[in-house]
């Protein structure tokens, strides 16, 4: 089972994130749960947002119990609200429901996301469109509410002495840098999510408020399941990347952590690729 690493919050030096509050979608599982678990251990408040608590499909033998409640068990703080990011009452409630519990909102992780098309890998001609406008509106409308709504609340509180009034965090992927056959959709998505990152970014620069994107490699999630579960194909994925291997959802979320903390001060607008150099050949 997942659980809380107790020596990374040992101490108050320890937690960079403390006294923040941090809302993450898709946080029942995969990099979105990561991020939860990385974001409590460094003090912060977590607000787990999904469709359901618990997820279906686990990748980790264990996994069983919902993202909020590991948090809770641990000492931290944290609550589970209901979300559908395609919906924009939907989100707004969850920015809502954030402040109403914990007085404002510090950082918006915008992870939920879907991947129709794994494992078929469907070359465009055979991609139907009701994977594509699917895929569209979970993977990049649910990131332009998320980044709407979270701004319209960062806009309005008080910055803090480093002048910063919010960090915001999207989760794309390598697709949505280079070409990945097969994935139209999904590639299509990620490439909008990086470029609402950016504009996002120039949007809210008067501010002080943050907005960066995360571009993952291949990672151990519920969402290429399908494709590890066969053991050479895993090993195919792995060969892929230079540093060999898949990625772990807690790499991620190590990224993750920086964006949302004071290290990443002067950091607005950028892709970062955690790929093991999978984006660099």
């Amino acid at each position: 089972m997942s659980t809380l690493n107790p020596s990374a919050a040992a101490s108050p030096s320890s937690q960079r994130l403390l006294d923040k509050t941090a809302v993450i979608t898709g946080a029942s599982s995969g990099l979105g749960r990561a991020i939860a678990l990385r974001y409590a251990t460094h003090g912060a408040a977590v607000v787990c947002a999904d469709l359901r608590p618990v997820a279906e499909v686990h990748v980790k033998e264990g996994d069983t119990k919902a993202t909020h409640e590991v948090i809770l068990e641990s000492g931290g703080k944290s609550l589970f609200v209901e979300c559908d990011v395609r919906d924009s009452q939907s989100v707004q409630s969850l920015i809502a429901r954030a402040v109403e519990v914990y007085g404002r909102l510090d950082i918006m992780v915008n992870n939920a996301g879907i991947g129709l098309e794994v494992p078929l890998l469907l070359p465009v001609h055979e991609t139907p469109d009701s994977t594509f406008d699917t895929t569209m509106s979970v993977n990049s409308r649910g990131v332009f509410l998320g980044c709407k709504y979270a701004a319209q609340q960062m806009i309005t509180q008080n910055p803090y002495p480093s002048g910063d009034r919010g960090w915001i965090i999207n989760v794309a992927s390598v697709a949505g840098v280079v070409g990945l056959g097969g994935t139209v959709s999904y590639s299509a998505s990620k490439g909008s999510v990086v470029q609402i990152t950016r504009t996002v970014a120039l949007d809210l620069a008067p501010w002080r408020i943050h907005c960066n994107v995360l571009c993952p490699g291949f990672t151990k999630t519920a969402m290429i399941k399908p494709l590890t579960d066969v053991e050479a194909t895993q090993a195919r994925l792995g060969a892929m990347h230079p540093f060999k291997g898949l990625g772990e959802p807690e790499d991620i979320a190590k990224a993750a952590l920086f964006l949302a903390s004071d290290d990443a001060s002067w950091v607005s607008g950028a892709a970062l690729p955690v790929d093991g150099g999978y984006t660099a050949q």
